[in-house]
C-alpha cells in the first residue's frame, strides 16, 4: 500500500470518488452514535441534496474519460487502475449517442446553460459551503508546502491565490514552506553534493548557506504573493481606492533550536532539532489578522542559525498550537497498492499500516521507536538502525529518531509550546519508494498528540484546498482521530434523511414505498452510515426470530458514495446484527439489483423459503425475485 506515487491522469480518481473509508467497529446493538469533529456543525439534508446535485452536475464527463485512461506509475511497473464505480458502465454506442444528444442540446439551449445553470450551480454550490464556512471561522490551519510545490510556480500562485481567500474567511493560517529542492539545486550548481542521514540533512557550511540563501528567497516571495489583492479596476467598480485588501504576513524568529550534533558517528554540522516554539506570540500575530509564515530555520540560545527538518517544525507547531488542521500540500496523491486514491483513514487504521512497514521503511521505523514502548521495538527486530535505514553508500543511516516523544505536547495556555515534532526526509522521501508513506506518518504523529484532522492533498488539482474544506467528501486524504464515518443504529431524528435516501429509489421503482408513519414505527429495526453529520446509507433488518431468519430492506447508498465501499460496510454490519440476535440466514425481495447482492453470498430461492408471516404481505404485482444467504459464524 502507498507504494505508487504516479498522479497521471489522477483528477478523475479526485472527481468520481468519495472517501474510500472502511466504517468504525461499534458494537451493533450498542447505542453508541457517532460522534463529529467539533470544528464543524452537522450538515443539513439541505446540504446534503445541494452537494448531491453539484457532484453529478460536475463529474459526468470526468466519469466517462477516466474509464478510458490507462497509464503506467512514472516510478514502477503497476498498472495504473482509475477507480471504477460498482454501477455498470455505459458502453462506447451509449456514451457517444449520450454525447451527441448532449451537444445538440447545448446548442439549442447555449445562451440558458451558459447563465443560467452556470449561476444556479454556483449559488448552490456557494450555499452548499456554509456550513464550513461557519465551522472553520477562527479555526487554525498549520500548511506544510513541500519542496516541490513550492518550486512549481505553476501550482503555488494558485495556491497562495487560496491561501488568501481562507484568510478573508477568518481562518487563522500558519504557514511552513518546504526548501529542501531549492537547497538542493544550489548545492549542485555550485558544485557540492547534498547530504543526508535518514530524515535529516548534513548541513556543512556550504548546506548552511545555501539553506539560508534558500529559505530567504522562498520568504520574500511568499511574502510578495501573499501581499496581492483584488485588481483596482473591480474596486472601483464598488466606489473604493483604498488598498483594503492588503494582507499582513509576518514571520521572526518564532523558533528555538538546538545542534543535533553526532549521532551513529554522523556529525550533522549545523542541522537544528526543534526545542521550543513560542505559540504565544504566533498566537498574538495570528490574533491581529496576519498569516504567518515559519521558517524551518531555527535559532540557538547561542545566536546560531541551524538548519531544522521541514516536517519536524510544522508538526511541532501544529502540536504545540493544538492546531485544528494540519494540511500537507503535496506534488501527487497517496495512493493505494491498487493505485486507488485512499480518501480516508481512521488514526488506528493509519497507526496498523505504519506499523507493518516498519521494517522495510526508515520513515515507519522511526515512528514505531518514537510512539511505541520498548518491548515492541525489540519484537520488531528494530534496535539500532532499521531495515533500510542506509545511504546508498552503505554507511549508517542515522534515524531521524528524537527522546521524549512521548511526553505531553505542552501546555495549550503556556507561551511556550516544548512539544516535539517528526522528522521525515532524506533519501527515502526523494526517491519515493514507499510513495507518500512518509508523509502519513508524519500525520499520524500529530493526530497522536492532539491535532484532531490531517489532510494530505495533491495540489496537481487545481483548487484542491478548496475542494477538500469546502466540500463534503473532498478530494484528498484525510487522517482523523475523531470520528468522520461511522455505522450506527438509526432513532427517530434520522427519519428525514432517510426519506430523502429512499425518495429516488422509490420513484424509480427499486424500493416498495415507505410512507412517514411507518419509517418512524420502524426505525428502531434501521442502521445508518452517517459521514460528518450526513447519512449516506441505510438499510433494514426485520426479524423473524421463530424461524431464526431475518429479511433485509431499503437497502440505499446515497449515489454519490456508490463504487467505494460504503454498501459492503453496511451489509457487514447487518450480518454481525442478524448473529448477534442468533439468526441463522438473511433473505431479501428485489427487482433490479440481485447482481450485487450474489457478489456478496445470496443465492435465489422460490417463495416457500420465506417466513410464512412474510408471504402474506407481498405484493407479487411487482415480480420480485427472492435471495437468501446462510449465515456463517467464525470458527463454524
Amino acid at each position: 500500500m502507498l507504494r505508487c506515487p504516479c498522479s497521471a491522469f489522477s483528477c478523475f480518481d479526485f472527481l468520481i470518488g468519495n472517501r474510500n473509508s472502511r466504517a468504525v467497529n461499534f458494537d451493533p446493538l450498542s447505542p453508541s452514535r457517532l460522534q463529529s469533529g467539533p470544528q464543524l456543525p452537522a450538515f443539513t439534508d439541505g446540504r446534503k441534496s445541494i452537494s448531491s446535485q453539484f457532484l453529478g452536475a460536475t463529474t459526468g464527463i470526468g466519469s466517462i474519460r477516466a474509464r478510458q485512461f490507462q497509464a503506467n506509475c512514472c516510478r514502477t511497473s503497476v498498472s495504473r487502475r482509475q477507480t471504477e464505480r460498482s454501477d455498470e458502465w455505459p458502453n462506447d454506442m451509449e456514451v457517444s449517442e449520450n454525447l451527441n444528444g448532449s451537444l445538440e442540446s447545448r446548442t439549442e439551449n447555449e445562451e440558458f446553460l451558459k447563465d443560467d445553470d452556470k449561476g444556479a450551480l454556483f449559488v448552490q454550490w456557494f450555499r452548499g459551503s456554509w456550513p464550513y464556512i461557519q465551522g472553520y471561522r477562527s479555526c487554525t490551519f498549520v500548511l506544510v508546502i513541500s519542496g516541490e510545490v513550492v518550486a512549481d510556480r505553476s501550482k503555488i500562485d494558485g495556491i497562495l491565490q487560496d491561501i488568501l481567500l481562507l484568510h478573508g474567511l477568518g481562518i487563522k493560517l500558519v504557514i511552513i514552506p518546504g526548501t529542501h529542492v531549492q537547497i538542493d539545486e544550489l548545492l549542485t550548481e555550485r558544485g557540492h553534493q547534498p547530504r543526508y542521514a535518514g530524515a535529516y540533512r548534513i548541513t556543512d557550511p556550504e548546506a548552511l548557506a545555501a539553506s539560508m540563501e534558500a529559505a530567504g528567497r522562498v520568504r520574500l516571495a511568499l511574502e510578495a504573493r501573499l501581499s496581492r489583492g483584488p485588481s483596482i479596476p473591480i474596486l472601483r467598480r464598488h466606489g473604493d481606492t483604498d488598498r483594503w485588501h492588503e494582507v499582513s504576513v509576518a514571520s521572526g524568529n518564532f523558533l528555538a533550536a538546538k545542534r543535533r550534533g553526532v549521532v551513529n558517528g554522523i556529525d550533522f554540522g549545523a542541522t537544528g532539532e526543534v526545542k521550543r516554539i513560542d505559540t504565544m506570540r504566533i498566537k498574538e500575530t495570528l490574533e491581529s489578522n496576519s498569516i504567518v509564515i515559519l521558517s524551518n530555520l531555527g535559532y540557538s540560545s547561542t545566536g546560531e542559525v541551524l538548519n531544522c527538518n521541514t516536517y519536524e517544525v510544522a508538526t511541532a507547531c501544529a502540536v504545540a498550537l493544538q492546531a485544528d488542521k494540519m494540511i500537507c500540500l503535496l506534488d501527487g496523491p497517496l495512493l493505494d497498492d491498487d493505485c486507488r486514491l485512499v480518501r480516508f483513514m481512521t488514526l488506528l487504521e493509519a497507526d496498523k499500516l505504519i506499523r507493518e512497514r516498519a521494517s522495510e521503511s526508515p520513515a515507519a521505523a522511526d515512528y514505531v521507536k518514537a510512539v511505541a514502548g520498548q518491548a515492541y521495538i525489540q519484537s520488531l527486530g528494530l534496535n539500532g538502525v532499521s531495515v533500510g535505514a542506509t545511504e546508498k553508500n552503505g554507511k549508517p543511516g542515522g534515524l531521524g529518531i528524537r527522546t521524549s516523544y512521548d511526553a505531553n505536547p505542552g501546555s495549550r495556555n503556556g507561551n511556550k509550546g516544548t512539544g516535539t515534532g517528526f522528522a521525515i526526509g532524506g533519501e527515502e522521501r526523494k526517491s519515493r519508494l514507499h510513495g507518500y508513506l512518509s508523509e502519513l506518518t508524519a500525520a499520524v504523529f500529530v493526530c497522536r498528540n492532539g491535532v484532531r484532522r490531517v489532510h494530505i492533498l495533491d495540489t496537481s488539482v487545481q483548487g484542491a484546498l478548496l475542494l477538500e474544506l469546502y466540500t463534503r467528501d473532498g478530494i484528498g486524504t484525510m487522517v482523523s482521530s475523531d470520528s468522520y464515518e461511522g455505522t450506527r443504529p438509526a432513532k427517530v431524528g434520522d427519519v428525514y434523511g432517510i426519506m430523502e435516501l429512499l425518495k429516488p429509489l422509490e420513484e424509480s421503482g427499486i424500493l416498495v414505498n415507505r410512507p412517514r408513519k411507518q419509517l418512524e414505527e420502524e426505525v428502531p429495526n434501521y442502521t445508518v452510515v452517517e459521514r460528518d453529520g450526513s447519512i449516506i446509507a441505510c438499510a433494514a433488518l426485520f426479524p423473524f426470530t421463530a424461524e431464526r431468519c431475518g429479511e433485509v430492506a431499503a437497502f440505499a447508498v446515497a449515489p454519490e458514495c456508490r463504487g467505494n465501499g460504503q454498501g459492503d460496510t453496511l451489509l457487514a454490519y447487518i450480518e454481525k446484527k442478524a448473529m448477534h440476535m442468533n439468526l441463522d440466514r438473511l433473505f431479501l425481495l428485489t427487482t433490479r439489483t440481485a447482481d450485487w447482492f450474489v457478489h456478496r453470498g445470496f443465492s435465489e430461492c422460490t417463495v416457500e423459503y420465506l417466513p410464512e408471516q412474510r408471504r402474506k404481505r407481498i405484493n407479487f404485482a411487482r415480480g420480485a425475485k427472492y435471495y437468501m444467504k446462510q449465515l456463517t459464524r467464525d470458527g463454524n
